[in-house]
């Protein structure tokens, strides 16, 4: 039954945020929408912070239990614009909010996510270890994570129009061998290839 309640305020948190900026929905207005009393929704959750962050933590290890690996520098973007439309409507209200910060760091580790799995891949195929490809690896990851994190915080700031989405990732289609590449010169560097 516990669980059943817990997602029944989740949904309707959800029901709301979709139609409501999240400074306009109250606890109130959660316990209206889903027939609970306010005990119910402080025996759950804290807060609608603790709310909101539950939601989008769950959406974001959705997308990463989904896309459980990646072959490209494209499907990274994919994964990751997933993330930030899937609920577009209340993805806006959240990113236009105070709280807009939780949904920033889970974006960000998202980001970090996939472009390191995408990259270790690359990586590994070659059999390099060691300190200083790992340092290098670090440098190539933390490059890619902010690239996928400012395009899709330009998408955000732009309204999440379906073009500019597209632009981006003809644009990852056409770079897709970048992040081939700077694996391939880093192993022969290494002395590798």
């Amino acid at each position: 039954m516990a669980n059943f309640t817990r997602d029944a305020i989740k949904a309707a948190f959800l029901k709301l945020l979709e139609e409501h900026p999240f400074s306009e929905i109250t606890v109130k207005n959660v316990v209206e929408e889903c027939g609970i009393n306010r005990n119910s929704f402080y025996y759950h959750f804290h807060d609608l912070p603790a709310l909101l962050e539950e939601i989008v933590k769950e959406e974001a290890d959705a997308v990463i239990e989904k896309y459980s690996s990646v072959h490209s520098v494209v499907e990274c973007y994919d994964a990751i614009e997933e993330f930030a439309s899937h609920r577009r409507r209340a993805i806006m209200h959240i990113y236009r909010s105070v709280s807009r910060d939780v949904f920033e760091r889970y974006l960000m580790q998202i980001c970090e996510y996939f472009i390191t799995q995408y990259i270790d891949a690359l990586l590994s195929e070659g059999g390099i270890d060691g300190e200083m490809i790992e340092r290098n690896r670090k440098i190539i990851v933390n490059y890619y994570k902010c690239l996928f994190f400012g395009v899709t915080i330009d998408w955000l700031n732009d309204g999440m129009q379906e073009e500019k989405a597209q632009e981006f990732r003809r644009i990852f289609k056409i770079k897709a061998d970048s992040a081939d590449d700077i694996a391939a010169i880093l192993k022969s560097q290494m002395g590798c290839a």
